[in-house]
């Protein structure tokens, strides 16, 4: 049994994304964090950076202590080792998954989440960041779209914690500035990952 320490946020969903993909059986703690529960004592204990998501695995594959885990990058990976599931066996393809993975975690993320914040967010209005991090954001979604123009996912042509990383992300492109019609094949990924049951059931129980 999987604990996931929970707020319905790009980073959350990518938790609940894979384990709705394998069917991972987990309890949701859900952490308030405009009421500020991620800096209560017991959350830092299991993440101390006082970021959602992290996890306790209490059935670990090597039978031993239960392992808790915070930052998503590091969940999916440890979540795909320990089901065997959403990462390539393949060295090349998997090597490819991988650095879309961390392409995700250091720069996609953080890219949109100052564009989100400086929109949406911020208490006065700043041209330069604004201006700065929405031309960010439109680079890392043209990256984005040359990749899936050559492959159906971003690690090839398989389904993986690459993809659940990134779409979270990619799916708030309005709120981001982002005409999806200047990024056709990122549309068409969009949509296609949209329509797995898993997807539907990760956001519906949100």
């Amino acid at each position: 049994m999987i604990d996931l320490y929970y707020a319905p946020t790009p980073n959350g969903y990518k938790i609940t994304l894979f384990l709705e993909e394998v069917g991972l059986p987990y309890t949701i703690h859900p952490i308030n964090i405009s009421a500020g529960e991620q800096f209560k004592p017991e959350f830092l204990a299991i993440a101390p950076n006082n970021k959602i998501p992290a996890i306790v695995d209490h059935q670990p594959v090597d039978g031993g202590e239960p392992i808790s885990l915070f930052e998503s990058g590091a969940i999916l990976l440890y979540l795909a080792n320990k089901t065997g599931q959403l990462l390539s066996k393949d060295l090349r393809e998997r090597t490819e998954q991988l650095q879309w993975l961390f392409w995700q975690v250091a720069g996609f993320g953080p890219m949109l989440g100052q564009n989100h914040h400086f929109n949406r967010y911020a208490p006065e209005v700043v041209p330069y960041a604004i201006k700065r991090y929405v031309e960010e954001s439109q680079r890392l979604y043209k990256v984005l779209n040359t990749q899936l123009e050559k492959t159906d996912y971003l690690g090839g042509n398989e389904y993986s914690i690459a993809d659940i990383a990134t779409y979270p992300w990619a799916q708030c492109h309005e709120s981001q500035k982002i005409n999806l019609q200047d990024y056709p094949a990122v549309e068409k990924w969009l949509d296609k990952i949209k329509q797995r049951p898993a997807t539907i059931t990760a956001y519906n129980d949100a």
